[in-house]
């Protein structure tokens, strides 16, 4: 790890994430075809409203009346937890740790959803496997997304990439 660490040395700067007013079936989708394990949510104004996870998401998919209900109806009730880019990566901890939560929604000043952070990106970076703080690139951070495009197998060299 880098010399006081801050949250933008780990942080995943481009997690796909989905507005509040899709519906539970594209959230899953999208989770699914980005291959993330848990999915920020952003209102109309790009505000973070909340982050799903795969078990959550799994379960509300699962229950009766699934055809009109929205991510919203998830969110919308629960406080959520965020982090600014430069704060350490040890308060960053301390408030997963108090919130129980395996992500933690980067937000900069304004709310506004510039990366995500997860007790996976703090196990990679103890293995020395996360790319260094540097990396990051300038520009837009998020990809909200309605959908994806459907998946294409391409193989390159026996290998398949999705």
């Amino acid at each position: 790890m880098v010399e006081n660490p801050v949250v933008r040395s780990l942080m995943s700067t481009a997690p796909y994430s989905i507005s509040e007013d899709e519906t539970l079936l594209m959230a899953w989708e999208v989770m699914e075809r980005s291959g993330q394990r848990t999915l920020p949510v952003v209102r109309t104004d790009g505000c973070c409203a909340g982050v799903l996870g795969r078990a959550e998401l799994a379960v509300a998919c699962a229950g009766a009346g699934l055809s009109g209900r929205r991510v919203h109806d998830l969110v919308h009730s629960r406080r959520t937890a965020t982090i600014h880019p430069e704060e350490s990566l040890s308060h960053a901890a301390a408030v997963m740790t108090a919130e129980d939560m395996d992500a933690l929604p980067v937000t900069d000043l304004h709310g506004q959803l510039v990366g995500l952070l997860t007790a996976r990106d703090y196990v990679a970076a103890a293995a020395g496997l996360h790319r260094r703080a540097g990396a990051v690139t300038e520009g837009p951070t998020c990809v909200t997304l309605p959908g994806l495009p459907p998946q294409v197998e391409v193989r390159e060299h026996g290998i398949v990439i999705p």
